[in-house]
């Protein structure tokens, strides 16, 4: 067993390798335009994020967030979304929900759903996709911390997906935080949900706090609120400070899908 004075200066060694390998792209996405305010900026594509949630409960807000961003980087040429997920952690995770990501604004047809049987599958399909000229983003989604998902296996998939120009969501269920080299580390939590239009007494919209953990983007903005709209989120430029939402502006972007199981296409 290391002992803990060596294994925290392999993780910091670990951390400032992955720094100078992300500098070229968090500088794009530093430099990129703003955009309105109240919206969420426009990140390009190549980038590695790591989506967190403290638990498996709110992964459908990490998934519905991967899937709005992935939506903007939709071309011709790009016409694809891959979904990867363990077989077994499918009856946990459950799988998107055809007619739920039509409400949201995500044409079904454009998700490829691959289901794998343990995470060296996963980690080469991952790693494969980001290969395809025909994909605009992976989503992958991992439970836990495994073991072969170490900072190796993060720092190859980095670096393809930045060569490729594949942008790659990582969705991590977890409260730890172990070393990688991705570019951006988003954590989602849970927040009151919106005033009901027509009762008072009712929840509203879902709403949930963004906080950028890891990377810098530009506006150097660390917090946005998200809530759950027809057709994406809205965002807001404060976490903090329920009353009124300030921008009513639909969060740009959501993605596809080709859904590989009846039950998800369900009417």
């Amino acid at each position: 067993m290391q002992a803990p004075d060596r294994q925290q200066r392999l993780a910091a060694l670990r951390d400032t390798i992955a720094d100078i390998e992300r500098k070229p792209a968090l500088a794009e996405a530093a430099n990129r335009p703003r955009g309105e305010p109240g919206t969420f900026p426009t990140l390009p594509p190549g980038l590695v994020q790591e989506i967190y949630t403290d638990g498996a409960r709110d992964s459908g807000a990490s998934l519905a967030f991967a899937l709005t961003q992935a939506r903007s980087l939709l071309t011709a040429r790009r016409s694809t979304i891959y979904y990867v997920q363990l077989a077994s952690e499918g009856q946990f995770f459950g799988l998107p929900y055809g007619p739920g990501l039509h409400w949201f604004g995500i044409d079904p047809a454009k998700l490829v759903i691959v289901r794998v049987t343990d995470m060296t599958e996963f980690l080469w399909a991952t790693e494969e996709a980001t290969a395809c000229r025909a994909v605009a983003a992976i989503i992958a989604e991992v439970k836990g911390n495994p073991k072969l998902l170490s900072f190796t296996a993060s720092r190859r998939l980095s670096l393809r997906a930045s060569a490729n120009r594949v942008s790659l969501f990582m969705l991590r269920s977890s409260t730890r935080r172990e070393s990688s080299a991705g570019h951006l580390r988003w954590r989602i939590m849970p927040h009151r949900s919106s005033r009901h239009a027509f009762d008072d007494r009712a929840p509203g919209n879902a709403r949930w706090h963004l906080k950028l953990e890891r990377g810098r983007i530009a506006g150097n903005q660390v917090d946005w609120m998200l809530e759950a709209r027809k057709n994406g989120f809205a965002l807001f430029s404060k976490p903090t400070g329920l009353g009124r939402s300030q921008v009513e502006t639909p969060f740009s972007g959501a993605p596809p899908a080709l859904l590989g199981h009846r039950l998800s296409q369900a009417g």
